[in-house]
């Protein structure tokens, strides 16, 4: 019996790993990475700060879907997010929970 908990935990963390990698090749096929890190502010902030800032906030997910799709201006500074038109809605949630993972 151990060893099949402990098989199961095991394919538990490696089918996380791979969702958490498919996710992060999602942020970087959808051009998220172009202005956006995951540790550090490029163009616009890094994706755990954006994670810090809305980790609190119960729509956070709702919020950052919609800011992927149709951008925004002036949340973090004076450059805008231009709005991503050829990420899809259900890959634009998708990558707002992943960036919600990274806090």
């Amino acid at each position: 019996m151990r060893k099949v908990l402990i098989g199961a935990v095991a394919a538990s963390a490696l089918l996380l790993a791979s969702v958490a990698q498919a996710n992060a090749d999602l942020a970087k096929s959808s051009g998220c990475l172009n202005c956006h890190n995951v540790d550090t502010k490029l163009v616009g902030p890094s994706l755990k700060d954006i994670a810090g800032k809305y980790a609190a906030q119960a729509d956070a997910s709702a919020y950052l879907t919609d800011k992927i799709l149709k951008g925004s201006n002036g949340v973090w500074g004076p450059i805008p997010m231009p709005p991503n038109a050829a990420v899809k809605p259900d890959d634009a949630k998708t990558l707002a929970d992943f960036i919600l993972t990274l806090k």
